[in-house]
């Protein structure tokens, strides 16, 4: 822990010094473009601000707008460094730069409020889109459970005597329900025999009795 701490106070000291220089330099320019007071020390403040702004942006994001304002930062606070070098008169400061420095709060926040409050949206944009709830499957229908179609009877063809043997009757009384058309006559094995069915037999004589 130690040996880490040894390691980073040089570069936190350098970073504390060259801020410094950098917060002074742009101050010193606001006051030679005409801003005194608590004015002059707000210019440091509001490029520092823009500058930490850009740089969080970049690291979440970096798209083109984060890199844009970054470098607008950038240039105020080295262009400020670089006028208090000597190179520019700063007792007769020219008019672009009285211009530059009365622009410089505006400029200052339009980037903040951009990058601030536009984040959120590209976030938004760059979020996958949500899959929409999927339904609830159908529950299954239940085919009602349908009884087998009960297959007819196959007609059993006796003779007339065969008949009435089952039915207990004569032989004649079943050959007068087939001529008088009770019970239907089939053809037998030769052309001049006839077959009657036994269960049509059988129900006409039900039939009759219940009519008796």
């Amino acid at each position: 822990m130690r040996a880490t701490l040894k390691r980073l106070d040089p570069i936190l000291i350098q970073a504390v010094i060259a801020a410094a220089l950098s917060f002074a330099h742009i101050h010193d320019i606001a006051v030679a473009a005409g801003q005194d007071g608590w004015k002059a020390w707000a210019y440091p403040v509001s490029v520092d601000l823009l500058l930490v702004v850009a740089w969080k942006r970049l690291r979440k994001l970096r798209d083109g707008a984060g890199w844009f304002w970054f470098l607008v930062a950038m240039a105020a606070s080295l262009g400020a460094n670089i006028a208090t070098s000597g190179v520019m008169d700063l007792a007769n400061p020219p008019v672009w730069l009285r211009l530059t420095v009365a622009g410089w709060p505006a400029v200052a926040f339009l980037g903040g409020t951009l990058l601030v409050h536009g984040s959120k949206s590209t976030e938004e944009r760059e979020a996958p889109a949500q899959e929409p709830a999927s339904e609830p499957p159908n529950p299954p229908v239940e085919e009602e459970a349908t009884e087998p179609e009960k297959e007819p009877q196959k007609a059993v063809l006796v003779s007339y005597a065969d008949a009435a043997d089952a039915l207990g009757v004569a032989e004649g009384t079943v050959r007068g329900w087939a001529f008088n058309g009770h019970v239907r006559r089939h053809p037998g094995p030769t052309s001049n025999t006839v077959r009657v069915d036994l269960a049509e037999c059988k129900i006409y004589q039900s039939r009759r009795l219940v009519g008796a």
